[in-house]
C-alpha cells in the first residue's frame, strides 16, 4: 500500500523551514495584567502567588473588581499600556518563552496549539506574529480563547487565575510528525489537563530527534499531581527541566532535605540540564558533573514577576543552543529574566531588551546582535 497523501497543512509545513524551537501550548492564552492592592487579593480564593483555574463568570467578576482596586505604578513601559490600566497581551508560560526566544534572541521559534475565532484569538495571533513567532502550527478553531488574570501586588509578586474552561485546545490526536520535523527543541509546561497532548507531543518529538524542555508550572500543580510528573521525568524523555524554589520544595516534600541544591541533584538524575530558579537569589543548575550558582540581575527594579521564569528559560535555552557553559547559560537566563520584571506583563519591552543586551555585554556574553542563529 502507498503512503497516505499529505494534508494541505502538512504540505505547507513541509514547504517552510522548521522553527529551531517549538513551544507546545495546547490553548492559546491572553493575559490581563494589573497592579492591584492587597484587599482584592484577600477576596480571591486560593493562596497568594499561586495559579488556580477559575470559571468564566469568576474571571469576569475579578476583572470588574480589578478596575476598582487597580493601583498605578511607576514603570518604564510603553505608552500603549499606562501603568494605571489593565495590560492585555498574548500570555501563557510557553508563549512567553517562545516570544522571548524570537524577539529577544533571534532564534526561529514556533508554537503548536489552538486559538479561538474571538477577539482574544485575534489579539494572541497578532501579538505573537508581530514578534516573529511562526504560527503555521497554531490551529484556528471556532470558540473561546483561554484567558488569565494576573494580579500584581506592591512587591511585584503575581497571583494568577486562568480561565481554561470551554477554551479551544489542540488535542493529542491532531498532532502529527510534520509538526515537529526539522526542529531541534520542544518547550513544554506541565499541566494535568494537558497530560495526554504533552505525552503525544513528547513521543512525536523524540521520534524526530528533538530535545525536550519542561517547566514545572506551579507549586499547586506539583503538589496535586506529583505522580504523573515523576513518570514524565523517569521516562528519560525530558532533557531540560526548570523549577522555581516553591515547585522544587513540593517535588521533594517529605524528604529529609528539600532544599534547592537537593532538588537540582534529584532532577539531574533524569535530565541533562536541571535548573532551579530562586527569585531574587538567582538560580542553581546542574549539567553532567558541572554545577553553577548565579545571582539574579535587575531584581532591585522589579515591578512585576510575571514571566520572570519564562524569560529566564528563553535566555537559558539561548545559551544552550549557542553552546555556552552552564554558568554562562545561567547568566543569560538571569539577564533575560531580569529584563521582564522591570515592567508589567510577560513580554519584554524594547527599552528593557536593550537593557538586557547591555547586561550581557557587561558580562561578556554573546548577544544576538553579534551572531545570527539559523536552523541548518
Amino acid at each position: 500500500m502507498g503512503a497516505e497523501p499529505l494534508s494541505k497543512n502538512e504540505v505547507a509545513l513541509a514547504q517552510t523551514q522548521a522553527p529551531f524551537v517549538l513551544g507546545l501550548q495546547p490553548s492559546a492564552l491572553v493575559d490581563h495584567v494589573a497592579r492591584v492592592d492587597w484587599s482584592l487579593l484577600d477576596q480571591i480564593p486560593g493562596e497568594h502567588g499561586g495559579s488556580i483555574p477559575v470559571e468564566l463568570g469568576e474571571l469576569e467578576h475579578i476583572l470588574r473588581e480589578v478596575k476598582i482596586h487597580i493601583v498605578s505604578c511607576h514603570d518604564n513601559d510603553d505608552d500603549d499600556y499606562p501603568s494605571s490600566h489593565i495590560k492585555t497581551l498574548a500570555g501563557g508560560s510557553v508563549a512567553n518563552t517562545i516570544r522571548g526566544l524570537s524577539n529577544g534572541f533571534g532564534i526561529s521559534s514556533g508554537i503548536i496549539g489552538a486559538c479561538g475565532d474571538d477577539e482574544q484569538g485575534k489579539l494572541f495571533d497578532h501579538n505573537m506574529s508581530s514578534n516573529g513567532v511562526d504560527l503555521s502550527r497554531l490551529r484556528k478553531k471556532k470558540g473561546h480563547t483561554a484567558q488569565c488574570v494576573c494580579l500584581v501586588d506592591d512587591l511585584g509578586n503575581r497571583t494568577m487565575r486562568p480561565c481554561l474552561s470551554n477554551a479551544v485546545k489542540v488535542q493529542a490526536e491532531e498532532l502529527a510528525k510534520e509538526d515537529f520535523k526539522g526542529s531541534k527543541w520542544l518547550v513544554l509546561r506541565y499541566a494535568i489537563l494537558n497530560l495526554e497532548v504533552i505525552q503525544a507531543a513528547i513521543l512525536l518529538a523524540k521520534q524526530e530527534g528533538l530535545l525536550v524542555s519542561l517547566d514545572l508550572a506551579s507549586f499547586e500543580m506539583v503538589r496535586n499531581f506529583k505522580q504523573p510528573l515523576l513518570k514524565l521525568l523517569e521516562s528519560g524523555n525530558i532533557d531540560l527541566c526548570f523549577a522555581n524554589e516553591d515547585e522544587a520544595t513540593e517535588l521533594l516534600r517529605g524528604e529529609q532535605n528539600a532544599d534547592p541544591a537537593t532538588a537540582v541533584e534529584f532532577l539531574a538524575k533524569y535530565c541533562q540540564w536541571a535548573v532551579v530558579t530562586l527569585g531574587p537569589n538567582g538560580c542553581i543548575a546542574k549539567h553532567g558533573n558541572e554545577i553553577a550558582r548565579v545571582p539574579a540581575i535587575g531584581e532591585a527594579k522589579a515591578i512585576d514577576a510575571t514571566g520572570a521564569g519564562d524569560l529566564f528559560a528563553s535566555g537559558f535555552l539561548y545559551g544552550v543552543i549557542k553552546g555556552l557553559s552552564l554558568e554562562e547559560c545561567c547568566k543569560v537566563g538571569a539577564c533575560s529574566g531580569g529584563s521582564v520584571v522591570r515592567s508589567l506583563g510577560g513580554q519584554v519591552t524594547l527599552e528593557n531588551r536593550h537593557w538586557m543586551y547591555k547586561q550581557m555585554q557587561i558580562k561578556d556574553l554573546p548577544t544576538p546582535d553579534t551572531i545570527q542563529i539559523t536552523n541548518e
